[in-house]
Parts: structure tokens; C-alpha cells; sequence
């Protein structure tokens, strides 16, 4: 028999099931977790598991995406992640048939989350047994879709930037179209993990997919964009922690500044949303030392 979402052992945690976003929908403990380390104190500290998979060959010079080739990546992503044999029990691991399911996306002209990467996810849900009525997608519309209204599992996926209102855009950031924007601007975007709160939200997120296939490193102003501050990092960053996997990938976009400009250039605003998720609104883990990082395929320029 399958194992279902209610059915997670002492092994799941140890082989990287973050659970603060996924613990209320799945009735684990918070906060986000994957294993337990121990801080000088010798309390328990809780971890998560980040899988950081890349694939040379998955974007071409021309920019074409390999859709074979981001199915792989989230395939070996998934059982990494769970621990399971097959990316088939992986889903059923974290979706049930019953399931309403909302894709969350991102639709930003510029860089918005591909289609490909859409995709192998909601062949993934199908995959649990969802039936495709049962499945929505959306960005900035999610308000205006009845299906988001019903869901009982969400999945997260946006592209990693740069931004200049946050500091950067990514998994914690991209359940804004769940309210009213302009609430969450003040210092920074300071509280977006609020944003996890909210009824529509909340215990509902199985999974994070972080897409860095050509991330932004560098912006000027708002909606600014130039494919010169872009690169083909071609990697996928998936998670049950968004603030994990957010973590990781601004690490990354930290260490493609330096060696851009040749300095540490600080972003502007600074992204202190994301430690502030796990500091102020307990959503999960910023840490780098309590992130247990996972990584698969190619590892040119890993800048990390």
C-alpha cells in the first residue's frame, strides 16, 4: 500500500521532509524540519533538507529548454528529497487522490516560471492520482480562480531574482497574489511570511521548486530587466522548507555578485525577509549551517 501524507516515520525526518510548510496539512510537528542537530546549548535544532540539482545539458545556447531533461531533474530531486524509490511514490508520499491541488506559479514576462517546469509538476500531481479537474494554476489570477478557493495541497515554483522591492523574488515571496501586495512592502518586504498564514494558504504547501535555470543576479529599479544580469546556472532547488530553499538560492545569488563585480555589492534593499522568516515567523529554516544540502548532477561554477 502506498504510504500517505499521515503515514511519515523517524526515517522521513532524517531523509529531509521539512515540515513548516507542510506540517499543518499533514499533522507533523512544527517548525520546518528534515533531521535534528543540537546548537552549543544541546537543544535540539531543527534542519532541513534543500536538494540542489543541475543539469549542463538542460538549456540550450539558444535558451531552449530540455522538457525531458527538467522532468529528469525533478524525478532525482524527489526521491533524493524523500528517500523513496520511484519520483511515482514521492508524489503519493505527499499528495492524495482526493487532493484539490494549486499550482502556484509565476508569470512575469521576463523570467517567468517555464512551462516545462509547470509541466512535470502537475504530471507529478496526475501521477498521485489527482484527476486534472482537480488541478489549478495560477500567479497573479489566483483570487479570481474558484479552484484556489478549494485547494487542499499547493505546490510552489517561481524563478530566482533579483528585486527591488525585496531584495529578492522567490518561494516565500511568490504567495503575494494570496492578499493585497502593497500591505507586505514596508521594510523591505520585512514580514512576507505572513503571507503563510493566511486560510488559503496555510498547512497547505507540499512542495517548493526554486528555478534557477537562468537566474537574475542583478537589477536597477522596479521591473527592470537585462539579460546581461542573467546566467545559465541551470539548476532546480526543491524543498518542503521554502525558507531553506530561498536561503540556498540567494546564497547563490550572492556569490554570482562577486564574481560579476569583482566586490561584495550588497543587495538593495537586503533580503532579510527570508532570515526573518525563521527568526520572527517561525515558517522555517535560513541558517546555512542547519540546511542539510543535497547536491545532484553537474557541478561547473556551483558558487556554492
Amino acid at each position: 500500500m502506498d504510504k500517505g501524507p499521515s503515514d511519515l516515520t523517524r526515517r522521513d525526518f532524517v531523509k529531509g521532509v521539512g515540515l513548516a510548510a507542510v506540517g499543518g496539512a499533514m499533522g507533523l510537528p512544527e517548525p520546518a524540519s528534515g533531521s535534528e542537530g543540537k546548537a552549543e546549548s544541546g537543544v535540539p535544532q531543527p534542519t532541513s533538507r534543500v536538494v540542489l540539482i543541475r543539469d549542463e545539458n538542460v538549456v540550450s545556447t539558444a535558451g531552449t529548454i530540455d522538457p525531458d531533461g527538467i522532468q529528469g531533474m525533478l524525478d532525482q530531486a524527489m526521491t533524493t528529497l524523500f528517500g523513496l524509490d520511484s519520483p511515482e511514490e514521492c508524489w503519493k508520499h505527499i499528495i492524495k487522490p482526493e487532493d484539490v491541488v494549486g499550482i502556484k506559479t509565476n508569470i512575469w514576462r521576463f523570467l517567468p516560471t517555464p512551462s516545462e517546469v509547470e509541466d512535470a509538476i502537475k504530471r507529478g500531481v496526475m501521477g498521485a492520482g489527482v484527476p486534472e479537474e482537480n488541478i489549478g494554476m495560477g500567479d497573479q489570477n489566483v483570487l479570481r480562480l474558484e479552484i484556489f478557493e478549494r485547494t487542499t495541497a499547493l505546490i510552489n515554483s517561481r524563478p530566482m531574482r533579483t528585486h527591488a522591492w525585496s531584495g529578492v523574488g522567490s518561494l516565500i515571496k511568490n504567495y503575494i497574489m494570496f492578499d493585497h501586495p502593497p500591505d507586505y512592502h514596508d521594510d523591505a518586504c520585512a514580514d512576507l511570511a505572513k503571507l503563510w498564514e493566511l486560510p488559503i494558504v496555510k498547512g497547505k504547501t507540499r512542495l517548493n521548486v526554486l528555478v534557477m535555470l537562468t537566474p537574475q543576479f542583478h537589477n536597477i529599479g522596479p521591473h527592470h530587466f537585462d539579460p546581461e544580469y542573467t546566467w545559465p546556472y541551470k539548476g532546480l532547488i526543491v524543498s518542503t522548507d521554502p525558507v531553506a530553499a530561498d536561503a540556498v538560492g540567494l546564497k547563490i545569488i550572492q556569490a554570482k555578485r562577486r564574481e560579476s563585480f569583482g566586490e561584495d555589492r550588497p543587495l538593495q534593499p537586503t533580503a532579510h525577509h527570508i532570515q526573518l522568516a525563521e527568526t520572527v515567523h517561525n515558517l522555517g529554516v535560513a541558517d546555512m549551517d542547519r540546511i542539510d544540502l543535497v547536491r545532484l548532477g553537474w557541478q561547473g561554477e556551483e558558487l556554492i
